[in-house]
């Protein structure tokens, strides 16, 4: 097999790993419609809610035709079809709640979607990079790129607090965009031993993980915490660590036996996987071990991209080798602006899953309904848990004491 390029010594570039210079990980203009011939999975997408509400979505998906996927021909038709075929396939599965899921994906939903998924390398479920990165669009094609300009291409049950949590999501991924292409200039930088190059990167990285934590703000103006705990998360939430499906889902027509998926997650984003090893995170097994299946819930190039920084040369062992303060800062502010994001993170997670939670089984003990009737239904199988399956509050919390530990000695930050 050919060196990659770390090992070649070439100048890293993000070329080939699939990232825009102007949108980074997302996916640039997206498609918004298939060719005619999957017109059926169209509409079923685009009605998936209303669906849903009427509890018919599954007997319209019993009717629908078994489409070919290969007559599919380019990456953004692949990925808008992975899109509708995966938010319709978390509709079946949870149309009637935890308690009425199903054991059995039908063929003519499961046979596309994995054929699909194999060509585009990622799995048969919703994953961030199809509700987040794939699934926007601007009102006015010329306008900017805000809360106002973007809407959803397909959307679940939850209203606007859907299309809040999906945007908000996006524009996180867009503040982060002048960090990625700072990536290259560190790493060239360190090889070069050019410690002004990697310093005014490093203050590009730092600045931008800001940015990231200001978007995430947001989340708290156009996201309901009712909404999203008693609505929305059982529609991103996958069959794996989930007991409500303890043995997966049969995909029919792939495979006799149940395969588990897990559902959507910020550990799928591949924005601080590669921010952690740039600035060397390592996270403790367990966390470690979830935090590196989430990538292959990514797409295969950007999965490339997080495991050639980390082959790539330590900078924190650079930075700890030059006797520079204003790198030494730089570094610093990186470490100090991630824990940071992480820690506010971590409010977010409070807000909208522990507050609810405590709230739900409150209401639920008191056997009371009425205006609070959202939080009362709310699934009970994941209280506790991310919809990627991990125990959120602790696995956060120990992300961020690990961020932590890269902080550089107080001597060579000049503190």
């Amino acid at each position: 097999m050919a060196s990659s390029i770390m090992d070649a010594q070439l100048p890293f570039s993000l070329d080939k790993y699939h990232v825009s210079e102007e949108y980074g990980f997302v996916l640039p203009a997206p498609l918004a419609e298939l060719p005619p011939y999957y017109q059926p999975w169209m509409d079923i997408a685009r009605h998936v809610t209303e669906l849903i509400h009427s509890h018919t979505l599954r007997s319209h998906i019993h009717q629908m035709p078994e489409l070919d996927a290969s007559f599919l021909q380019n990456h953004r038709e692949l990925r808008l079809a992975h899109l509708v075929l995966s938010v319709t396939t978390m509709g079946y599965v949870w149309q009637e709640g935890e308690n009425g899921t199903v054991k059995v994906l039908p063929r003519n939903l499961a046979v596309p979607l994995w054929a699909v998924s194999q060509r585009l390398g990622l799995p048969p479920i919703l994953t961030h990079a199809d509700g987040v990165l794939a699934n926007w669009r601007k009102r006015v094609p010329e306008g900017p790129f805000d809360m106002e300009n973007l809407e959803l291409l397909v959307t679940l049950p939850g209203g606007d607090s859907v299309r809040g949590f999906f945007m908000v999501t996006l524009l996180v991924e867009l503040a982060a965009v002048s960090g990625i292409k700072a990536i290259p200039d560190v790493i060239n930088g360190v090889r070069r031993g050019d410690t002004e190059t990697v310093t005014r990167a490093l203050e590009d990285i730092a600045e931008a993980i800001s940015s990231m934590t200001e978007a995430l703000r947001l989340m708290h103006t156009y996201v309901d915490p009712a909404v999203f705990y008693g609505i929305m998360r059982i529609y991103l939430s996958g069959w794996k660590d989930n007991p409500s499906m303890v043995e997966g889902l049969v995909y029919e027509g792939v495979q006799a036996e149940p395969m588990q998926f897990s559902g959507g997650s910020a550990a799928q984003s591949s924005l601080l996987h590669c921010f952690d090893e740039l600035l060397g995170v390592t996270h403790e097994p367990h966390s470690g071990a979830f935090l590196t299946r989430m990538r292959d819930y990514m797409p295969p190039a950007h999965k490339q991209l997080i495991q050639d920084i980390s082959s790539g040369p330590s900078l924190r062992r650079f930075v700890l080798g030059q006797d520079s303060a204003p790198l030494a800062a730089a570094f610093q502010r990186c470490v100090s602006r991630l824990l940071d994001l992480r820690s506010y993170h971590i409010n977010v997670v409070s807000r909208f899953i522990t507050v609810p939670a405590a709230r739900a089984r409150q209401l639920r003990s008191r056997g009371e309904a009425g205006q609070e009737d959202t939080l009362s239904k709310a699934p009970t199988a994941l209280e506790e848990r991310g919809t990627g399956g991990s125990g959120i509050m602790s696995f956060l919390k120990t992300i961020r004491d690990r961020t932590k530990e890269v902080s550089l000695p107080p001597s060579d930050t000049g503190s």
